[in-house]
């Protein structure tokens, strides 16, 4: 299955406290977005567009969007003929390229597939009041991440909602699943993790060092 990817890399970086967008803060010594390109290529996928924020230049792709998934949308419009789409968070550098095939893989019989950690913690629901009304079954609880691979028509399909239906989307899968969609888990690990955090960027810093001297 032909398949491109698309990068989204337009994310201011608030929560990080950085004084440039997140993608483009340097880790390890190289800028963020970098380290998701080169798992990209070193899975074969070649044809890749980037969601970009404002003021950054330098790479092939398009102005990202006012939400995460208008920036995929906008990437998605510029990206070269396929069946298969994946995307991915450029905040994720610690991404391995063996698990965008798996993604694409379990595109077989699915819309969508997207990597997971399975969750360890004990999980409670609690009301406003802060009173705990229920305590999940964590056997069937998923920790979304990316890796999220898609059949483009379905992608396509379920981008095409007004602008707040995009904003309150945290994940395209959703979208898709919104749409009627069969979305399925790939197994993934904690190790995978999004930088958001000052805290994140230290753990990824120290990771991706060693990953690079090894």
């Amino acid at each position: 299955m032909k398949a491109v990817a698309l990068l989204v890399a337009a994310g201011s970086g608030e929560r990080l406290g950085a004084s440039r967008p997140k993608a483009f803060v340097v880790l390890a010594g190289r800028p963020m977005l970098e380290w998701s390109l080169d798992a990209l290529r070193a899975a074969g996928l070649d044809d890749v567009v980037v969601a970009l924020p404002d003021g950054e230049t330098g790479y092939a792709g398009v102005r990202g969007g006012a939400t995460r998934s208008e920036s995929v949308r906008r990437a998605l419009a510029a990206a070269p003929p396929s069946e298969a789409v994946v995307v991915h968070d450029a905040a994720r550098p610690l991404v391995w390229p063996e698990l965008f095939g798996e993604a694409l893989r379990a595109l077989d019989g699915a819309d969508a597939a997207v990597a997971a950690a399975q969750v360890t913690d004990t999980v409670k629901e609690a009301g406003e009041d802060h009173a705990v009304v229920a305590t999940l079954d964590r056997r069937r609880l998923w920790a979304i991440q990316t890796p999220q691979a898609f059949r483009r028509d379905a992608l396509e399909r379920a981008l095409d909602v007004d602008d707040g239906t995009l904003a309150a989307a945290t994940d395209d899968a959703w979208l898709v699943e919104r749409a009627g969609g069969k979305v399925v888990v790939v197994p993934s690990t904690p190790a995978n993790f999004k930088i958001t955090t000052p805290h994140d960027l230290q753990v990824a810093e120290l990771l991706l060092s060693s990953r690079s001297s090894g």
